[in-house]
């Protein structure tokens, strides 16, 4: 199949601007079971995010893993495969198994137009990379951006006035980096997003997985702004 028009910049503006509103989104990042799928149901998240093919990463999970937490998902989340410089070949997989968007950290995959990657791309950048954000701003493949800490998936926050210097589009904006439900609210207004991206900030104690009275604190922090 030649996927190389199917995401053309107004297909994708299109695409984002049916999945937002007004309201701030949320996305809940490094799910590793179904019990975890099932507190971003009860709170009306938008984005469920899982981390694929990095075993650095004590969220790490595996495609058939992240299958079973997808179908126990409510049908209105969006899954998000996120991954560090993946392979095309992985790329591959992650459209196989049903994933709405990747999320990339990294470098995107070259490949031939007939074999294009066929899912929106959300470009993940951190205080180091900034620079690279005109590079993505053009490229049709991209559907939003996330931007992190210099070390994601670390919890550590980074200065929220480097984004006041990235020109914003159409494409979708999230906000990561040592968000919690205590500092969400203050992310909210400093950079007036279009969604905040969780993930530490919404575990147990020992990080050994999410808490889900962490989670509806979060929730109910960013419905409060909105």
């Amino acid at each position: 199949m030649n996927t190389q028009n199917i995401y053309n910049n107004k297909d994708i503006n299109t695409k984002i601007n049916l999945d937002t509103n007004s309201n701030t989104k949320i996305k809940i990042c490094g799910l590793t079971s179904p019990a975890e799928a099932r507190y971003l149901n009860e709170n009306h998240v938008d984005f469920a995010g899982m981390v694929l093919f990095f075993p650095k990463s004590k969220r790490n999970i595996s495609i058939e893993q992240a299958i079973e937490i997808m179908a126990t998902l409510d049908a209105s989340i969006k899954r998000v495969a996120v991954v560090v410089s993946p392979s095309i070949e992985q790329i591959r997989q992650i459209e196989a198994a049903g994933f709405d968007y990747v999320q990339i950290h990294g470098e995107i995959p070259e490949t031939e137009a007939e074999a294009a990657i066929a899912i929106p791309i959300l470009k993940a950048f951190n205080v180091s990379d900034m620079g690279s954000y005109e590079k993505y701003h053009n490229d049709s493949r991209i559907a939003g951006y996330v931007f992190d800490a210099i070390e994601p998936g670390s919890g550590k926050t980074f200065d929220w006035k480097l984004v006041d210097n990235i020109p914003r589009d159409e494409k979708l904006l999230l906000l990561a980096g040592g968000l919690n439900p205590d500092n969400v609210r203050m992310a909210i207004e400093a950079v007036h997003p279009d969604g905040v991206d969780v993930s530490s900030g919404v575990e147990n104690d020992d990080k050994a997985g999410k808490n889900p009275e962490r989670i509806r604190a979060f929730a109910i922090a960013v419905e409060s702004h909105n």
